[in-house]
Formats: C-alpha cells, sequence, structure tokens
C-alpha cells in the first residue's frame, strides 16, 4: 500500500485513480494510515481507503475468502469504459509490484489510444516497438520481435 501511495503522482499522471478496499471498517483503515503507512509515505495514503465489511465488492471481483472472512490482494486495472483489463491476485506473503502495475497500464494506454490496431510485447516499456496485429503479422512475429526484447 505505501509503494502504491509512493507512486500516486505517477498514476495521477496517468490519468488513473486508485481506490484501496478490505473488509476492514474505515476505523481500522484510518488506524493503519495514521499509525503505520504515513510513517512509510509522507503525509499517509492520498488515495480513498473504503470499506468492503462483509465482502460484497470481494465476492463480485472473486476475491473474498468466505471462510476466512477476509479478501485476498488484488489488483485490478479497470479501462474509462468500466472493463476489467487487467488483474493481479497474491496470497499475502508476497507483495505487488507497483512499477509493473504502472507499465501494464502505459500499455494498455497505448493499446486503447490505437483502437488495437498496436499491440505491446513481453517486456514492453515506453518508447519500445509495439506490434501491429493482423493477417499480415501471423507466423512472422519472430520475424519483427525477439524474445530477448522482453529482458531490455
Amino acid at each position: 500500500m505505501s509503494a502504491v501511495a509512493e507512486k500516486y503522482p505517477e498514476f495521477k499522471k496517468l490519468g488513473v485513480e486508485i481506490l484501496s478496499m478490505s473488509v476492514d471498517s474505515v476505523f481500522v483503515h484510518k488506524m493503519w494510515n495514521d499509525h503505520e503507512l504515513s510513517k512509510m509515505v509522507k503525509g499517509g495514503v492520498p488515495f480513498p481507503m473504503l470499506s468492503d465489511g462483509g465482502g460484497k465488492v470481494g465476492s463480485v471481483y472473486g476475491v473474498y475468502l468466505e471462510d476466512a472472512g477476509v479478501e485476498a490482494r488484488g489488483r485490478f486495472i479497470i479501462d474509462p469504459d468500466g472493463i476489467i483489463q487487467g488483474f493481479e491476485v497474491l496470497t499475502p506473503p508476497v507483495g505487488r509490484n507497483v512499477l509493473e502495475s504502472i507499465r501494464q497500464i502505459q500499455a494498455f494506454q497505448v493499446v486503447r489510444k490505437s483502437k488495437g490496431t498496436e499491440a505491446t510485447p513481453s517486456g514492453w516499456k515506453p518508447g519500445k516497438m509495439t506490434l501491429k496485429p493482423g493477417p499480415d503479422l501471423v507466423g512472422r512475429v519472430w520475424e519483427v520481435w525477439k524474445t530477448k526484447m522482453a529482458f531490455d
């Protein structure tokens, strides 16, 4: 959460809004922000921390664990039309990579802006080549994109 808060200005520059949510009450969120997160990020968490008591929203997104009464940690990228374009759900011992979330948002924005005439291959970053999906590319990706490009 603190890493997302730290990078919040970058998300805003991309036109992205962040909402966090858990089954904890808003009072627990306030205590967590006031006594821990604000010590890791100056000013604390700058985006809404919402309560999903009972897990109704988490159930819709498939992350509410009814037996435990908690929600698995999930990250959902929702486009301006309200369509989920990407998601990641991890068990608590493994943290998420905020920079990867930013990269994925940038990639989704490139694809959206091109109206589907461009695709971002594995490891794509801003400034790197995109692919032009279509019949001419089928069976010929290897000619324009090399596996090592995913790691540049």
